[in-house]
């Protein structure tokens, strides 16, 4: 029997046609409350019944993608690395929504033996329930979220009976209504703590199989959002580096200013107060520890060069304050503000890559202008860490910045670098502080809203300082 094909898109258009003209445009405006939610209820049992037809279809396409197929796998017949690479390109949904149908949809897809027996889907009463529009695909997903862990740890008869008493929840019946996902959830969460009280898994084994962590392809006015789950171990690692940067530290933090002026006036050098939230500091953190773990030399390299940041650009947008620059993504060119690439450019190779007019390469220029391994030691030893007052990052996360900028001529020399983290570096143009070099020595002025009087100033951790004061002491 052939495939109804046009016989689905008479029916997707009729749909369509017919929801356009009794609720599109101001239609639904005229309609009293009752029929108002009446509508809502019927509209959403339709969305059930696409969505049952989505995840079958999905389900399909994951059990064709598998590796039992060979060469006539799905995914080798229209060329995708996965299942979720051809449901993505079909719908033009995002990964994410990909991702989760076909998880999903492996819950209630059947399997074929390998004597050609069918084999019903793992839940099989949810399949059935989403097939008649019942269930609705969030409820479904928290069925599975619960179940899912507790196969191989429990009875297929234990595992069928919470199946049954869930989905039973979720539709409701004659005597008791249907819940919500929220009472869907808890009740769930019951079960599978009843069937399982120790885990759905061994915790190391949990762990292991869950971890994972994933980067938004979409940027959000210049935001891409990271999340998933990490091991104990990496998260208490990771929590020490970034206290390694927020903790204040106090006995880290050098001589203060030797300003009796300054502090007549109320302004203590090294209290200068921080306006970031405690995630934006640790935002920041997380940043300075990627930039330095990019030049470490235990990184592995791209290339035979060491992990770096592609930026594109034209002179004259590096050369405009609000210029527009962009950088090379797992999610493909990103656009950035152009003071993004003078940050980086301060500390790395610069690549001019001049293109003609039909697109192809012109020149390239390289433009070292990284201070190398002494300098950078001969100015951590002179700053400390980076010469902004009141800032505690040490000087091994610091960046070191050029005080005269190299494209305006200057030189990459311990006298013209200072330090800066992450944070001051990349905002050292919009922030209000300003940095001179004076017989060699960096002199740092406050904006207006930390010393209105703006007086220049040595650095908190300048060395001369601290020998001074170890000859006092």
């Amino acid at each position: 029997m052939n495939f109804p094909l046009a016989d689905l898109e008479g029916i997707a258009d009729l749909l369509g046609d017919t929801l356009g003209s009794a609720l599109g445009g101001e239609a639904h405006r005229a309609l009293s409350n009752r029929e108002l939610v009446d509508a809502l209820g019927v509209v959403e049992r339709l969305g059930r019944i696409t969505d049952a037809a989505r995840l079958a279809l999905a389900g399909e396409v994951g059990r064709r993608a598998d590796s039992e197929f060979g060469d006539d796998a799905i995914t080798a017949q229209f060329g995708c690395g996965s299942a979720q690479e051809i449901v993505e390109r079909t719908t033009l949904v995002s990964a994410a929504t990909a991702r989760a149908r076909l998880r999903d949809a492996k819950a209630i897809t059947g399997r074929m033996t390998l004597t050609g027996q069918t084999r019903p889907a793992p839940l099989e009463h949810a399949r059935a329930a989403l097939a008649a529009g019942r269930l609705s695909a969030d409820a479904l997903t928290t069925i599975v979220d619960a179940l899912r862990p507790l196969q191989g740890r429990c009875s297929v008869d234990e595992l069928e009976a919470a199946e049954f008493e869930l989905v039973g929840a979720a539709v409701g019946d004659a005597e008791a209504p249907a819940c919500g996902i929220h009472e869907l959830k808890v009740m769930a969460t019951t079960w599978a703590l009843f069937l399982d009280p120790d885990g759905a898994l061994p915790d190391e084994e949990y762990s292991e199989r869950m971890r994972g962590i994933r980067v938004s392809r979409l940027s959000r006015r210049g935001l891409r959002r990271i999340y998933g789950d990490v091991t104990d171990d990496v998260a208490a690692q990771f929590d020490r580096l970034v206290d390694a940067h927020l903790n204040p530290r106090v006995q880290d933090r050098g001589p203060r200013f030797v300003d009796a002026e300054a502090e007549a006036d109320g302004v203590p050098d090294d209290c200068v107060p921080d306006p970031r939230t405690i995630d934006q500091k640790r935002h920041d953190a997380f940043a300075s520890i990627l930039s330095a773990a990019a030049g470490a030399a235990e990184t592995p390299t791209l290339g035979g060069a060491a992990p770096t940041l592609i930026i594109t650009t034209t002179e004259e947008d590096l050369a405009t304050p609000k210029g527009v620059a962009f950088v090379e993504s797992a999610a493909g060119p990103v656009p950035v503000p152009a003071s993004f690439a003078r940050h980086v450019g301060c500390h790395g190779t610069m690549h001019r890559v001049t293109l003609a007019a039909n697109g192809a390469i012109k020149a390239l220029r390289i433009e070292d202008r990284v201070f190398n391994h002494w300098q950078r030691k001969a100015i951590g030893a002179r700053d400390g860490g980076c010469v902004i007052p009141g800032c505690t990052v040490s000087a091994a996360w610091c960046e070191v910045h050029h005080v005269i900028d190299w494209a305006k001529g200057g030189p990459t020399s311990v006298d013209n670098g200072v330090l800066l983290c992450w944070h001051h570096h990349r905002g050292i143009e919009t922030s209000g502080w300003e940095i001179r070099m004076v017989d060699g020595v960096p002199h740092v002025r406050p904006p207006g809203w930390v010393d209105p009087q703006r007086r220049w100033r040595e650095p908190n951790r300048l060395l001369l300082n601290e020998l001074r004061r170890a000859r006092s002491a």
